[in-house]
């Protein structure tokens, strides 16, 4: 098996955490293990490979998380110990479904022992041809929440690399699990973690000749789907805002199109655009208090913007022809636009408020 071999000075920020950081493991029994509330050193992180395909010659080896005792919880996946395997699978999941690894999980693996998760049994690891081992644990507190430690370990150099600890609700027992793989993908790749993320899109049901389309959310995994319109009016173009709290997207709910956001946290939609013109193409701005679409009005389609609260929009262009697909730079000063205006289809660039449109 072709090996990575890396080096000790990286630098990782302190890991994500879903609700608050775990400050201890929670409960009785045994002595909780370090706790897993900070990352390791500060630095870069370096390595070498053999060839182009030692990523996928990675093996990560992912036992089952320990508990410190078996207690009964409110996740859907039963007790701390059978949430365990569950939290494990999610994370063989994440890590192969990326394809950048070869990760062996739960099931074809010994169960550590509470004690072993910050003392791994080095030489087991490594007749097993593990050249990465992530172990961890799943507790369950007096007041129903969940505590899940993650421990990254490089085999090799008998190392810890990188760890990371969330405190749940039962329910989000995933997103523990998807957080730890976004440890283990970010501090070994150096990349941007992705698996604890949501997709917002339209599920389409119903024969061909008459289709339902409804706004949907799930996990990046396809787990938790649940739809967010009842289906009623067609629902089309969602995007999340900027801190991903709210969705916009448009709606045939009063027979035209109109401009809505969805608050995922209050579950509450409000409708953005009053006008009885079609409108489409929401989008964004930056710092997700505006909202850019187009407007059809009289057979002219211009660029318009309204605050995200609602309330009268502001016209931004205003020429003959189509102005669509306004989206705004980075830093929200500019607006890029497609236009007929010339006679063909061209790309065109303004200020954010609608001037030097060149």
């Amino acid at each position: 098996m072709k090996k990575l071999i890396f080096a000790l000075f990286m630098a990782s920020a302190a890991p994500l955490v879903a609700q608050t950081e775990v400050a201890g493991a929670a409960g009785g029994g045994d002595a909780a293990p370090s706790s897993p509330a900070t990352a390791e050193d500060d630095g870069g992180l370096t390595g070498s490979v053999s060839d182009e395909k030692a990523w996928q010659d990675l093996g990560i080896a992912i036992p089952g998380f320990s508990t410190d005792a078996d207690r009964g919880t409110a996740a859907s996946a039963g007790g701390t110990a059978a949430l365990g395997k569950e939290v494990a699978r999610v994370i063989t999941a994440d890590l192969r479904n990326n394809g950048l690894f070869l990760p062996v999980g739960p099931d074809a693996l010994p169960q550590p022992t509470y004690p072993d998760i910050t003392a791994p049994a080095w030489q087991t690891w490594a007749g097993r041809n593990a050249d990465m081992l992530v172990q961890g644990y799943v507790n369950a507190a007096p007041n129903g929440t969940l505590t899940i430690g993650c421990y990254l370990y490089d085999v090799q150099l008998q190392s810890e690399l990188v760890r990371g600890g969330w405190t749940l609700q039962p329910a989000d027992w995933r997103r523990g699990a998807h957080k730890c793989a976004d440890l283990v993908y970010s501090r070994l790749s150096g990349e941007s973690p992705f698996f604890d993320s949501k997709i917002a899109y339209i599920a389409e049901t119903g024969p061909k000749d008459n289709r339902t389309k409804q706004l949907a959310i799930m996990d990046s995994d396809g787990a938790n789907h649940r739809f967010i319109t009842t289906g009623k009016a067609t629902a089309l173009t969602p995007r999340y805002s900027p801190d991903y709290q709210s969705i916009v997207y448009l709606s045939y709910l009063n027979g035209n199109p109109r401009i809505y956001i969805y608050d995922i946290a209050a579950a509450t939609q409000k409708l953005v655009t009053q006008s009885e013109n079609p409108t489409f193409a929401p989008r964004w701005s930056p710092d997700g208090k505006s909202i850019l679409y187009s407007m059809a009005v009289n057979g002219n389609t211009d660029i318009y913007r309204v605050s995200a609260n609602g309330g009268p929009s502001t016209r931004l262009t205003d020429t003959p022809g189509i102005d669509v697909g306004g989206s705004y730079s980075p830093d929200g000063s500019k607006i890029v636009f497609e236009s007929d205006r010339s006679g063909s289809q061209q790309v065109y660039v303004m200020n954010a408020d609608g001037t030097n449109q060149r």
